[in-house]
């Protein structure tokens, strides 16, 4: 089998990938990936088949942060994958022609792509680094973060939220979407949800444990656990020399104002007894200043920080908060924007870490919620467990595998 794989332009969209390649690698396929320019090099470096994306995909880079209000950030989100689809469609559709694959697996951001794939006739998947947005009777309407609420009542909020929004997912997403579907010949989607059930596999990189269980996941969906990957890197000298305990400190790789975190997190837990490891990642690490103990870099090995680090306190990307978690690291989650209200109630519903609002965040509540977090160190170890069960990187080996040969079966 020869896999051809389309990604978004963010290394939190690569990275996970790079273990499921280089399963289908040892079991002796053939794999090729088109992603962000900069992690060319590396993924080759991997013996995996690498080029960049359109230059015109990357240009669309993601702004959500300008737009102000939350709602109003989650339509300009929703806007750039749009704009992107016009052109990651044709990226792919020339890379089909020029490589000739026997699959596709294409990144749940990439509209275009995924129409393309529709289109192609070849087998085809999607995966998702995130938590899946489809609707579900077992769990509210996704975006806000809200709390599951059984019973009457929270039928009536849920179904009242669901046409609330709709008029929105009709906007930005399913309009621009047939545009590009009619135009390459596929069925048109009558709501957004119909999107996620367009392809025969769509791999969920998460487990139940950390997702709402769910008795009415789709035929195509299998739950494969999270997948992590990081480009290797020797630890700090200094981390040696770290005084238990501390806690790490993320923001995300894409801006999205959330720096904040990383001052308010300097100022309160070092004077409450913990030190700090920050990562800045999108922000310039000589902008902060840190007390004696402390540390800010831009990247730091998080595989190393999480043998020994107390707790996780992030932006709620999910992939630093399942990476923690499947650490059995537990997690403060200070959410921002994009999905990561969800992730943030998530770690709450599982019990496995503490979600405390932007709003909130001052170094006294950040301290009491660091140290809240810590007691929930079974939890977040029972997480793990229920990661590890997921299958990870085999699991979603198997599964394209088998879609490839033409088996299908309930997946979730």
């Amino acid at each position: 089998m020869r896999l051809l794989v389309y990604t978004s332009p963010a290394r939190g969209h690569l990275y996970p990938l790079i273990p499921i390649l280089l399963e289908l690698r040892r079991r002796g396929h053939e794999t090729s990936v088109l992603t962000l320019a900069k992690e060319v090099d590396t993924t080759r470096a991997l013996g995996i088949q690498a080029s960049a994306i359109r230059e015109r995909v990357e240009r669309i880079e993601m702004d959500d942060y300008k737009a102000g209000p939350r709602p109003l950030k989650g339509n300009r989100a929703l806007g750039v994958f749009a704009a992107r689809a016009e052109h990651d469609a044709l990226d792919l559709h020339a890379a089909i022609e020029r490589e000739g694959p026997d699959a596709l697996l294409i990144d749940v951001n990439c509209w275009g792509a995924a129409i393309v794939a529709e289109s192609s006739g070849l087998p085809w998947a999607v995966y998702c680094p995130y938590l899946l947005p489809t609707p579900s009777r077992d769990a509210p309407p996704f975006g806000r973060g809200l709390r599951p609420l059984e019973g009457k009542l929270g039928a009536a909020r849920d179904a009242l939220l669901r046409r609330a929004m709709q008029p929105m997912f009709e906007r930005v997403m399913v309009k621009p979407q047939n545009r590009l579907r009619a135009r390459y010949g596929v069925p048109l989607i009558e709501n957004f949800t119909d999107a996620f059930a367009r392809p025969p596999l769509l791999l969920a990189l998460t487990a139940e444990g950390f997702e709402y269980p769910r008795h009415d996941w789709s035929e195509n969906v299998r739950l494969v656990g999270p997948i992590h990957w990081s480009p290797v890197q020797s630890p700090p000298t200094w981390l040696a020399e770290m005084r238990d305990p501390f806690a790490l400190v993320t923001c995300s790789t894409e801006k999205q104002g959330d720096e904040r975190l990383i001052e308010v997190a300097l100022r309160g837990l070092p004077a409450g007894g913990i030190a700090v490891i920050a990562t800045t990642a999108a922000h310039e690490p000589t902008t902060f200043s840190a007390p004696a103990g402390s540390h800010v870099e831009r990247f730091v090995s998080h595989d190393a920080v999480l043998k020994r680090v107390a707790c996780v306190v992030c932006h709620g990307g999910m992939g630093i908060a399942q990476k923690a978690l499947a650490a059995g690291v537990p997690v403060v989650v200070v959410p921002f924007g994009r999905d990561q209200l969800e992730t943030a109630r998530r770690v709450e519903y599982a019990g496995a870490g503490v979600r405390l609002p932007p709003h909130r965040l001052t170094p006294e509540r950040l301290i009491v919620a660091v140290r809240a977090a810590i007691a929930c160190r079974s939890q977040a170890e029972r997480v793990s467990r229920l990661f590890a069960a997921a299958g990870g990187e085999t699991a979603a080996a198997s599964a394209i595998e088998e879609l490839v040969a033409g088996r299908s079966g309930k997946h979730a």
